[in-house]
């Protein structure tokens, strides 16, 4: 189940519907879907799209998506770190960005235009999008896995605009707990050690 984190107001949300009602005024939709039952413990990629067919087509329907396909990441992906790099760094898309997580948990950290920076950790099951322009970034969590039903509205997918002044860097990229830090000043952020 996900939690979301705001730890500039020091609190934390667990409940699917108090996630739900904080995500809305920032364009953010959070579902949970069952997994297991649906597809099992090792479904292939092309199982995963068959047993979600009815949510993809309904996404793709209302949000203006094209085409849906699964990512698969483990400490095994050939160029795991440069990935990861890619979207732990301040960016946003031109298009919204759509997981459902089928395996393994990562973090989305959103930096809104109006509000406090937060983190929903996402799990087996979370569905959440990233509106268009939204500011944000990404760190996988300790095990390094994630599986996602991606939805794209262009077929060929959508590249990072990274933003001048990313404040990404003052937050540690790992999953949510102890380790995620609110903003610092520039002396304390020089003071933080990074793995």
């Amino acid at each position: 189940m996900a939690v979301v984190r705001i730890p500039d107001e020091n609190r934390e949300l667990t409940d699917p519907r108090e996630i739900a009602e904080f995500l809305r005024p920032f364009g953010i939709w959070y579902e949970k879907w069952e997994v297991e039952s649906r597809v099992g413990s090792d479904p292939t990629d092309q199982q995963i799209l068959e047993a979600y067919a009815p949510e993809i087509e309904r996404l793709k329907a209302s949000g203006g998506f094209v085409t849906a396909d699964v990512i698969n990441v483990s400490p095994a992906t050939p160029g795991l770190d440069a990935m990861v790099a890619k979207f732990a760094k301040e960016h946003t898309h031109s298009e919204d960005e759509v997981r459902f997580t089928i395996k393994g948990r990562g973090v989305f950290h959103v930096h809104p235009e109006q509000g406090p920076v937060f983190g929903i950790e996402v799990e087996s099951g979370d569905l959440i999008n990233v509106p268009r322009h939204t500011r944000h970034w990404f760190h996988l969590c300790d095990d390094r896995t994630i599986r996602c039903i991606r939805l794209f509205e262009d077929p060929a997918g959508w590249t990072p605009h990274y933003v001048e002044q990313p404040i990404s860097d003052q937050y540690l990229p790992v999953c949510l707990g102890p380790s995620f830090v609110p903003p610092a000043s520039d002396a304390q952020r020089d003071q933080v050690v990074k793995p």
